[in-house]
């Protein structure tokens, strides 16, 4: 599994969260065949942000760049930083 940086396209729910960062926590995760590389398929990452203003909203992200067991990232910590609308995750 990596921790670099990686691009996620949102799946939705990120809309509402303005561009900045924030401190999120993976609760759920899930290969999703046919998304993002066809070759591979992607990550689907189901995660929660766990301070500030909009503490407890869940998100579900979405990356084919990630390498690894699925399950491996469940309960691991990461920033997510959005620019211009778009999410960018760096594991802690």
């Amino acid at each position: 599994m990596t921790d670099d940086n990686i691009h996620a396209e949102a799946l939705g729910g990120v809309g509402p969260l303005p561009d900045g960062t924030y401190d999120v926590f993976i609760i759920d995760t899930e290969y999703v065949p046919g998304r993002g590389n066809p070759a591979t398929g992607a990550l689907q990452l189901d995660l929660t942000v766990i301070g500030g203003e909009f503490k407890g909203e869940v998100l579900t992200l979405s990356s084919a760049e990630l390498a690894g067991e699925a399950i491996d990232l469940i309960g691991t910590p990461a920033t997510m930083t959005i620019t211009g609308g778009q999410p960018h995750l760096t594991f802690d």
